[in-house]
């Protein structure tokens, strides 16, 4: 069936690599080519904001599979590659080094980039970053041994900016974070978990401030001066910039596939055209447990929908229906997320000690999701709950001395 056919995969992090060995797999005997505008062997990125900055280990020791692996399953690797127009009429890619590449599946995994911020001067400004790749990590921790005062300041109190907040005061930075909303961590969780995290931090040693705007970074040589809308300032020796994500849609756009909030695909990750398929950060999708369209920015979402996409590209109709999961680790915390919580109307503390307790999410009674620190069994359990859709006694789950597997109304 697909001896003489070539399936192309732009983008080769987690989603595209996973889709690379599950379609050989599943029984695909054509070419897979996987092309990708960084030089690096594909690696994990969740660690780049955690270990990999905080350990400065090799990305060598950090890699999504080794690279016999890719020999091994005949697997093209073309990096350094970018792509510049997609024919679909042709069936052809067309690479920024002049050269083009045939297809007859093609999958998009083109994730996202990180948003940088209308902000005066910081394009002009020496030692800012972002971090979404490992260019970025070597490029923070050169600035940083570079530096004698090492202060930092990260624009953004969202998850990414924390565990770099946390990675960085490891080193021995003095860390500041300036955070626009009221509150860090406001768009994604309750004011009870951004307290439990702004305080985790102070007692660090990093400094957090809230309703700050930044609205210029001026420079002076290496030295920076991050300027917010309030008129305080914040000397700083490097600027790590992290307050979202912009989805790498452009390619499919451009030939007229559906967008809305990312490519648009169906339960089989299949795009508005039949031979084109999309996974991972880049995807708007329906999830069948909340009964929603959604776009997740998931190591697990990018995981789950290649093997969907592989199944199905092999003939073996498969439908995404997976439960989303997250998680993010600052200090010696472990924070696991199952579920989506958006558009709850009430939580549910459970307090099992000062650093180990859940959040509940409902809405009416229904559970949505579960926010768990240091605290597997909760997030073990709570995905039960949600996957059986669960009645449970409120009353009973607040209450720590009450098993959990106790809480359910019969």
């Amino acid at each position: 069936m697909s001896q003489n056919k070539t399936c192309v995969v732009i983008g080769a992090s987690h989603g595209g690599v996973n889709f690379a060995f599950a379609l050989r797999k599943e029984g695909w005997k054509g070419a897979i080519v996987l092309i990708d505008k960084d030089q690096t062997t594909p690696y994990h990125r969740p660690p780049l904001s955690k270990k990999y900055l905080e350990l400065e280990d090799s990305i060598q020791n950090n890699l999504l599979k080794p690279l016999e692996s890719y020999e091994k399953d005949n697997i093209t690797l073309s990096l350094g590659k970018e792509v510049a127009k997609i024919d679909k009429e042709n069936k052809t890619i067309s690479l920024s080094d002049g050269t083009s590449q045939k297809y007859d599946v093609l999958v998009l995994a083109t994730g996202a980039r990180a948003f940088v911020p209308p902000i005066s001067g910081i394009n002009k400004a020496k030692n800012v970053f972002t971090l979404r790749n490992a260019k970025d990590v070597e490029g923070i921790r050169t600035a940083f041994h570079n530096s004698k005062q090492k202060n930092i300041v990260v624009i953004g109190g969202g998850y990414i900016g924390l565990e770099t907040a946390a990675s960085l005061k490891k080193l021995g930075a003095n860390v500041t974070v300036l955070e626009r909303e009221e509150r860090i961590l406001a768009r994604v969780t309750t004011p009870y978990l951004s307290e439990f995290f702004a305080n985790l931090h102070k007692a660090n040693g990093v400094h957090i401030d809230v309703d700050k705007s930044v609205t210029e970074i001026q420079s002076d040589g290496n030295k920076n001066t991050v300027v917010c809308a309030d008129g305080t300032t914040y000397p700083s020796d490097l600027v790590v910039v992290g307050v979202g994500i912009r989805v790498n849609q452009e390619l499919a756009s451009d030939i007229g596939l559906e967008i809305n909030n990312g490519i648009v695909v169906n339960t089989a990750t299949q795009t508005s055209e039949k031979d084109i398929y999309a996974i991972g950060d880049c995807t708007f999708h329906y999830n069948k447990i909340y009964d929603v369209h959604v776009r997740l920015e998931s190591v697990q979402n990018a995981v789950d929908q290649a093997k969907v996409a592989a199944a199905n590209i092999c003939g073996k109709a498969t439908v995404y229906d997976a439960l989303p999961w997250f998680w993010s680790d600052q200090y010696d915390v472990k924070l696991q997320i199952v579920g989506l919580s958006q558009n709850f109307d009430s939580y549910v503390v459970r307090n099992e000690g000062a650093m180990k307790f859940s959040i509940w999410y409902f809405k009416n009674d229904r559970l949505l999701a579960v926010d768990a620190i240091n605290n597997a069994k909760s997030y073990v359990m709570g995905t039960k709950f949600i996957k059986t859709e669960a009645k449970i006694d409120k009353e009973k789950l607040a209450d720590a001395a009450v098993n959990i597997k106790d809480v359910l109304i019969n």
